[in-house]
Parts: C-alpha cells; sequence; structure tokens
C-alpha cells in the first residue's frame, strides 16, 4: 500500500469515528443537558437565542351523529421562537405559528401567524413594562407554555372570548405591568389591551388583570407559566383574574380562581395537579359569550424511573339560560417523557358528554419536540 493509499485510509476512518463519536453524544446526552438554553453573546449586555416547537398529532374524532370517526395527520403547532436582551434590563420575544397544518379541510399553504411579539422593560423587582402581542394575564391556564402543558391541550375555556374580544388564541396587543414581592412569592399581572375594535369605534380599552400567591417555593419569574415541573420544583400557587371590556348596556366581564400543585412524593414520584373556575358574562358589549361558570381540573402522577407520567382531565360548563345545553368533557392518557419536554409522546382518550344528545369519543397522539 502507497502512503498516499494509507493516508486515505486513516482520513476515512477518523471521519467515520469522529461521526460515531457525535452520534453516540447525542443519544446519549441527559435530558438535563439537552434543557440547556445556548444563547449568542453578541455584546456585554446584549444576547439573542433561537428555538423551535413542533408538535405532530393524530387524532380520530367520533361524529355524534353517524357515530363515524374523522381522521387527521396534521402539525398541531409548528412554531419558531426568538427571543434575547438587547441592553440591560431590555428583552424580547418573537414567536411564530402555523397551527393546524395539514388538518381537515387541507391547507398547506394557509395559517402562518405572530403568535407573539413583545418587548419588556424590568425597571425593578416590582415593576417590569410588557408591550406588544402577548398572552391575557386572566387564567393561570391560559399563560402556560404550550411546550410544557400538562393534559394534551389548553382548557376548552381558557381562551372563550378570544373571537369576541378579536384576539388571537388569548393574544392581544396592549400594554402590561407586572411584578414581584417577597421573594418572587407574590406576583400580579395588570394591563391594558385592545379588546374589540370596530371601525371607526370609540369604545373604553380591555381591562385584564392576575394576582398569584406561591405558598411553598417561588417560581421563576418570566412570560410564561409552566405546566408541570416534572418533580424538580415544590409550588403550590393560588391565582385569581378579571378581564372586563366595557361597551353599550351591560358589560362583558369575566372572573377566574385557580390553584397549581406541583409536588414531590418521593425522589422518584411527584404529583401535579390544577383546577381552574371561570365565569363568563358577555352582557350587552359581546352578546356571543353567554353567562355560565366552568371547571377545569387536571391532575398526573410522573414515574421519574419511567419517564411516564399518566394524567387525566375533567371539565363541566353551565350555562345560564335555560334552554342551553351543557356539558362535560374527560379526558385520560399518558406521557412518556423521553427527554423531559424536549422530546415526548403523549397519548390521550377524550370523551365529550352533552346534557342533551349523544357523546362522542376522541383519541389522539402527539408527538414534541421542542427547543428554546
Amino acid at each position: 500500500m502507497t502512503a498516499k493509499g494509507l493516508a486515505e485510509r486513516i482520513t476515512r476512518f477518523t471521519r467515520r469515528a469522529g461521526i460515531y463519536v457525535l452520534l453516540a453524544i447525542t443519544l446519549t446526552t441527559t435530558p438535563s443537558a439537552i434543557g440547556a438554553q445556548a444563547s449568542i453573546k453578541v455584546g456585554e449586555d446584549v444576547t439573542i437565542r433561537f428555538g423551535t416547537l413542533l408538535q405532530g398529532w393524530g387524532d380520530w374524532t367520533q361524529d355524534p351523529v353517524s357515530e363515524g370517526y374523522a381522521q387527521n395527520l396534521y402539525l398541531r403547532r409548528a412554531r419558531l421562537l426568538v427571543g434575547g436582551q438587547v441592553a440591560k434590563n431590555i428583552t424580547f420575544f418573537i414567536e411564530t405559528d402555523n397551527p393546524n397544518l395539514g388538518r381537515a379541510p387541507k391547507a398547506l399553504g394557509s395559517g402562518f401567524i405572530l403568535q407573539d411579539a413583545l418587548a419588556e422593560v424590568k425597571l425593578s423587582d416590582p415593576l417590569t413594562l410588557s408591550a406588544g402581542l402577548m398572552f391575557v394575564p386572566f387564567c393561570r391556564n391560559c399563560i402556560q407554555s404550550a411546550a410544557t402543558l400538562l393534559s394534551l391541550d389548553y382548557s376548552s375555556f381558557a381562551f372563550l372570548a378570544t373571537p369576541a374580544t378579536q384576539s388571537s388564541v388569548g393574544r392581544d396587543v396592549g400594554f402590561q405591568a407586572k411584578g414581584y414581592f417577597n421573594g418572587n412569592r407574590i406576583e400580579y399581572r395588570v394591563g391594558a389591551f385592545q379588546g374589540f375594535r370596530a371601525a371607526g369605534s370609540r369604545n373604553p380599552l380591555r381591562g385584564v388583570g392576575r394576582l398569584q400567591i406561591n405558598l411553598f417555593e417561588p417560581e421563576t419569574p418570566g412570560i410564561f407559566y409552566t405546566g408541570t415541573y416534572l418533580g424538580t420544583k415544590r409550588v403550590l400557587a393560588i391565582g385569581g383574574g378579571f378581564d372586563m371590556q366595557a361597551g353599550p348596556g351591560d358589560n362583558y366581564k369575566a372572573f377566574t380562581i385557580d390553584a397549581f400543585l406541583d409536588h414531590r412524593l418521593t425522589d422518584s414520584v411527584s404529583v401535579t395537579a390544577q383546577v381552574d373556575y371561570f365565569s363568563y358574562d358577555g352582557g350587552q358589549t359581546f352578546p356571543t359569550v353567554a353567562e355560565q361558570t366552568a371547571i377545569f381540573a387536571e391532575a398526573g402522577l410522573y414515574f421519574k424511573p419511567l419517564r411516564l407520567m399518566p394524567f387525566v382531565k375533567f371539565e363541566t360548563q353551565n350555562l345560564d339560560a335555560a334552554a342551553a345545553v351543557d356539558n362535560k368533557r374527560y379526558q385520560a392518557g399518558f406521557t412518556y417523557y423521553m427527554y423531559g419536554h424536549n422530546a415526548n409522546l403523549k397519548v390521550a382518550y377524550s370523551r365529550f358528554d352533552p346534557d342533551a344528545g349523544n357523546a362522542s369519543n376522541q383519541f389522539t397522539t402527539q408527538l414534541q419536540v421542542f427547543y428554546y
């Protein structure tokens, strides 16, 4: 063998060995390492980072009349995330989405939206000012990150006022003040948002606010709440919020009370539970928002050695109108956390049970890939 041939073989071997090593590192990386954030440092006080959230869904939904099943394979969420700091105590966050991409009626070339776009100026722990497109600070479930939800999706009633207020899945354009006291154990968020805006209208702005008290460990301040900490924190949070906008006659008003628990039972088992109570009254401002109350509850047990969490979810809706049909919704399933919130698989069975008419079933599976 010539020296040139030997050199070529050594080069090929080195390349293959490098690929195998990189593959081994990828397959054996721990969840905590994958969960670390990577950011680009541009200057002393300037950083930027990127991320993505992909949730592929497959669902089989029963028609209550024919009892047949519609089948869908689609991207529930396809998001690109960009965030960072442009100066000391001045941060930004931008998120795009193409929700329900491929779901019937199939339209792959539409649906791209700007999901979040806000800037924050932290003046002190008790006062941070936010401006832009953001979740309105109503209920805990309303402000949770879609990447860390305990059950399959948000409550059916978390964004009930979205169509009437011309919002985007619980998000509206406006200004918000938020702050933390007593070592981040007391949090408030209050804001003025666009709400309903007809052409040339002069109606008042939409007012939304929330107060939360953390009785155990404080939660890390941020834009979103976490749906489950998978036993890494000991949290008991009690909160409440309001959402109002004036109009002709009776004004729109909504209230909520919620509680969230994340607690380690043993070194290998933890529990996560949440309850949200909603009260809505659209009044004459939003007559399409019927006067009603609703309850959303969910709970899960996380078995750390198995990376498995069985969960259940229950919702009930009680409409005030005598002729209205109340309903209940049930869900049971499990999540396999291959790498925590970065990569996991959910499987769930749901049942919709109205007081009148036939009940219907749904089977859903979700594969999530997330990094930010």
